[in-house]
């Protein structure tokens, strides 16, 4: 349809290769709701008649549920055209086109899919946040070790490595909160790259389908898509924090560490083995991150050469952001459900704790508060615990003979030492830690309760957007319904 000057068709081999209608699927809803758009601007601004305009928008109205799956259109803007001008002729659905260029249809197109995937992205990390903020929430008085160099550092609380994730989901969501201002900006009517001399309105058509506003320059409004890179690396971001969460969750859900148990439907069985329960949809998890990583550095080398204007390479972005928006959506969908089933083993964590000497550091500090300098503190808590793994014994179990042995400056005698030591334990130690964000349990609570306001002030937001978008689309159908109802 498109080929005015060249003469002939497309051979099928080159048909294949140019073609992204296998991949436009996605957006045909979206092309139609510009093009409904762009159809009532043109008759505001009599540019089309009521008469012509009724045509197109009863046709486009037909075409939402009846798209063909194939085609020999090169994409899905020819093929939306075509089928038009098929049912609405070419008197009136040739006309559809005036004033646009499939340059800022398909920036259109990817801009509405990508605020509609923000949006289900936030409303799922909201859901995922709130899950582990609750989760947090009842094991606020769970102990337990927390890690450096996977090695036991500091005793901790399972309410405070629950938030240590839902704080990272949180700039993750605030990430995509911010973006979508940045993508919620209209290019239609910038043409193909430098506007037209058709009196069109393009504030009109922004409105219409729910944009704040627009890519004024039609320079890069039709070439950049620097959102979509924008997008793919909030994405990236978050899949790394999934996988964090994921790797730690594969890690203590073995037998050797059994601080946690999946959910059986969270796990599968191994073909010849059936004692296994694997982790599968945890590992998963890791190996669609490296996928999307794929996916953004695709786009950013995609990018990296063009010059500017409209350049057939950006064709291939859209194979990147539909399955990543895929991926997002499942996993977040999939970690919620993870999350609300998951048994934590209490027994388990109190066992490891015992076990290691992740208190030294609160025996150091007492130390420190005697008026001991800290690294003499640190000094002498390092030969404690040199002498107690020697002894295959804890801390607390070390005698005043074995202490006095590790006691050369008369900083501080034996039998205060003990004190000191027999007196520090993890629910001390968690007590005592007073420090903002520390892992204190007296710290838990304020932090459950501001994250807990959070979550619903991102709710609010996230459902104010998806409303406006929905409002504006129902107003626009409205619109459309009126005029083809009058006319039938």
């Amino acid at each position: 349809m498109y080929r005015s000057r060249l003469d002939g068709k497309l051979d099928d081999i080159t048909l294949e290769f140019l073609s992204s209608i296998s991949d436009d699927s996605v957006i045909a809803t979206y092309d139609i709701l510009g093009s409904q758009a762009h159809t009532l601007m043109l008759l505001e601004n009599k540019i089309l008649s009521k008469q012509e305009a009724t045509k197109i928008l009863d046709a486009l109205e037909k075409l939402k549920e009846n798209i063909p799956e194939k085609s020999e259109a090169e994409d899905i803007h020819e093929l939306i055209e075509s089928l038009v001008i098929k049912k609405a002729g070419k008197e009136a659905g040739g006309k559809m086109h005036t004033a646009r260029s499939r340059n800022d249809q398909v920036s259109l197109d990817i801009r509405m899919k990508i605020r509609d995937d923000i949006n289900m992205v936030c409303f799922c990390l909201n859901q995922t946040i709130e899950t582990l903020v609750n989760l947090a929430e009842k094991n606020q008085h769970v102990i337990m070790p927390l890690y450096t160099h996977m090695q036991q550092a500091q005793v901790g609380l399972f309410s405070h490595f629950l938030l240590a994730y839902a704080d990272a989901l949180f700039r993750d969501l605030d990430r995509f909160y911010t973006a979508y201002g940045r993508v919620n900006e209209s290019p239609l009517g910038a043409g193909p790259v430098g506007g037209t001399s058709i009196p069109i309105d393009r504030q009109s058509t922004a409105k219409m389908l729910g944009f704040k506003g627009l890519i004024e320059n039609s320079i890069d409004a039709t070439t950049s898509r620097d959102f979509v890179a924008e997008y793919l690396g909030n994405a990236s971001i978050l899949m790394t924090n999934l996988s964090r969460m994921a790797e730690d969750f594969i890690i203590w859900s073995t037998s050797e560490f059994s601080f946690i148990e999946l959910a059986d439907r969270f796990t599968s069985t191994s073909s010849v083995m059936p004692q296994k329960k694997n982790p599968d949809v945890l590992e998963l998890i890791r190996g669609k991150t490296s996928q999307v990583i794929g996916y953004q550095m695709a786009v950013l080398s995609n990018l990296k050469g063009l010059p500017s204007g409209y350049n057939r390479d950006l064709q291939q972005v859209k194979v990147s952001i539909w399955p990543t928006s895929k991926i997002l959506i499942s996993s977040l969908l999939v970690v919620n459900s993870l999350l609300k089933t998951m048994k934590v083993n209490e027994k388990k964590l109190r066992q490891a704790i015992d076990g290691g000497y992740s208190i030294s550091l609160d025996i150091a500090e007492a130390l420190v508060r005697k008026g001991i300098p800290f690294r003499n503190a640190h000094k002498i808590v390092g030969n404690l615990v040199q002498i107690a793994s020697n002894s295959k014994k804890s801390l607390l179990a070390l005698s005043t003979d074995e202490i006095k042995n590790i006691i050369h400056d008369g900083e501080i005698n034996e039998k205060d030492l003990y004190k000191i030591i027999q007196s520090t334990t993890p629910e001390y130690s968690l007590e005592t830690r007073k420090s903002q964000g520390s892992a204190g349990k007296h710290e838990q609570q304020h932090m459950i309760d501001n994250r807990k306001r959070k979550v619903q002030a991102y709710i609010t937001g996230t459902n104010k957007r998806t409303n406006e978008v929905r409002e504006s689309f129902e107003t626009l159908k409205n619109n459309v319904m009126s005029l083809t109802k009058n006319t039938s």
